[in-house]
């Protein structure tokens, strides 16, 4: 069997083409977590998708919200309100989905990411100081401000979701 080589971390290898330099960071983030989860999630066991550790938030809460949070701060990032299939899934994260396994969760997670970068991509820098608003109450913040939360939150239900995972794999 051949060892897998272990690239450096993403922030490691180099700027990311066509990423504005001042969001550099948040992408790298996004996409360490995205090689992350994808490592952490290879043949995880369905039944255990919706367990919990010590009456903390199971797998598959922590999946549906890296993909859905991704998805509501990025939106309000651009100066949009979300959708109503957006306040559908965001009422829906943390339910037993039986019928939907965690490779579906990773596929979802992954394809924001890959949305998320995108967007990082085709954002003006010159924009990133302009105020949004955050959710019904319109909770005052800034473009960056929203890019960088989505990006540290995003990192903390990984670690979150990581110690989950392996507690549960152990009691296998």
């Amino acid at each position: 069997m051949i060892d897998k080589v272990k690239l450096p971390e993403v922030w490691l290898r180099g700027p990311l083409n066509d990423i504005p330099a001042l969001l550099q960071p948040v992408a790298h983030a996004l996409l360490q977590a995205r090689e992350e989860l994808n490592e952490l999630m290879v043949d995880f066991p369905d039944p255990l998708l919706w367990d919990k550790v010590a009456g903390l938030a199971s797998p598959g809460f922590h999946l549906q919200h890296l993909a859905g949070v991704l998805d509501r701060l990025f939106t309000y990032a651009k100066g949009e309100g979300l959708s109503a299939d957006q306040l559908t899934y965001l009422a829906a994260e943390g339910t037993p989905a039986e019928t939907i396994g965690s490779t579906a969760l990773v596929k979802r997670f992954n394809l924001q990411v890959d949305s998320a970068v995108k967007q990082l991509a085709n954002t003006n820098q010159s924009t990133l100081t302009d105020k949004r608003g955050v959710g019904r109450a319109q909770v005052p913040s800034t473009v960056i401000g929203l890019y960088v939360h989505a990006a540290e939150h995003t990192m903390r239900h990984l670690g979150q979701l990581l110690v989950t995972v392996k507690v549960l794999k152990q009691e296998l």
